[in-house]
């Protein structure tokens, strides 16, 4: 399926239409902020332009970081691929140490001193996709073996789930999973052993969900919303609310009722329905074209990398994007429970978004090698 051929043929540019779409969610995501965020900036920080200030300083910060990966060869990334996921593995455990570990929403996920701070998490993906990259690239043969390969790859992606949901943070955890398991599936991995796997996996799932009653409220909330329209079903009867009256023209860019403190932190997991409410059903379609379009350009870089570990790479980073939109979306249209999981480039957040803009800068690298 992919390209196997080692040379290294670098072009000058990288895939300019990718870029494009890249700096046109920024735009979108660093408007959206502000307008989602105004009113509720304005009353806790008596500053309407709070977190759309901090937004765009983040994604400069971000495309500083994209451009000097899009020029660091991605073969290089193989090369230190251990040391990363290392690294990632210690800030991961970092977390959990009291006094360490920031609590924000009910989750201990962050590190960090006073206003500054990162989550482990996000980084993990990315040294994750980098690592399980190398390894299925250079252990091709063995994928198709349950326990030489197989088996293997997953000891390494459950380990950082597990320790993921210790914090608790499922949503990440889920975007995680569902990209290694893209990879390794996509390498030669036997669909029979996915059988096997999903078996456990969907008794692992329900397990996590008993334990934790919150997450069964979810579910509730989910099924029936309004049975408790207060409580559990709050956030997405206020998303729906929201995403209705946008109508197909939508009710005008900063005139969305429901960010007058009726839906929760608007600027972060739904600020999809804001969008949805202001822009309508054209700006909706608009946003998620973008985002088709990065998918479809990943795709190509992934198909016409010189070699395996690029494709494996490209395809990693195309899939985490693409999964954790399409979680995102389907929390904020009601298709599926809420999980706590940002919209890339869009959601207010640092971590979320230097980390996209690390991971596309890589991308891009890759593609001025791939044979477009």
């Amino acid at each position: 399926m992919f390209r196997k051929n080692s040379g290294q043929n670098i072009k000058d540019a990288p895939d300019l239409l990718l870029m494009v779409v890249i700096f046109s969610l920024l735009l979108v995501g660093v408007i959206m902020v502000y307008s989602a965020s105004a009113i509720w900036a304005d009353y806790k920080f008596d500053d309407s332009f709070f977190f759309a200030k901090r937004q765009l300083l983040f994604a400069i910060l971000g495309i500083v970081a994209m451009f000097g990966f899009m020029n660091v060869p991605y073969l290089s990334w193989r090369n230190i691929s251990k040391i990363l996921l290392l690294v990632c593995f210690v800030m991961l455990i970092a977390v959990l140490i009291p006094g360490v570990g920031m609590v924000r929403g009910g989750a201990r996920s962050w590190i960090g001193v006073g206003a500054f701070s990162i989550q482990p998490s996000e980084f993990m993906k990315l040294g994750l996709i980098i690592f399980l990259a190398r390894y299925l690239s250079e252990n091709q043969k063995k994928i198709t073996s349950f326990y030489k390969g197989f088996i293997p790859s997953l000891s390494l992606v459950f380990l950082a789930f597990g320790i993921i949901m210790l914090q608790p943070d499922l949503g990440t955890g889920v975007v995680l999973v569902g990209t290694c398991m893209l990879m390794i599936f996509v390498s030669g991995a036997r669909i029979s052993h996915f059988v096997g796997l999903g078996v456990l996996g969907v008794a692992g799932f329900a397990g996590l969900i008993i334990s934790a009653p919150y997450r069964i409220q979810r579910i509730t909330a989910f099924l029936n919303p309004w049975e408790d329209p207060l409580g559990a079903g709050f956030q997405i009867i206020q998303s729906l609310y929201a995403i209705g009256p946008g109508g197909l023209m939508g009710l005008g860019l900063g005139q969305s009722l429901q960010k007058f403190f009726y839906l929760p932190e608007p600027q972060t997991d739904f600020i999809f329905a804001i969008l949805a409410e202001e822009l309508g059903f054209i700006g909706g379609t608009f946003t998620l074209l973008l985002f088709f379009l990065l998918l479809w350009r990943g795709i190509r870089v992934a198909l016409a990398a010189p070699d395996m570990f690029g494709s494996l790479l490209a395809l990693g980073i195309v899939g985490m994007i693409s999964i954790q939109v399409m979680i995102n979306i389907s929390v904020v249209t009601g298709l599926m429970p809420v999980t706590g999981i940002t919209l890339p480039f869009l959601s207010y957040g640092g971590s979320s978004l230097t980390l996209t803009l690390c991971s596309v800068g890589i991308l891009l690298n890759i593609s001025r090698y791939a044979k477009l």
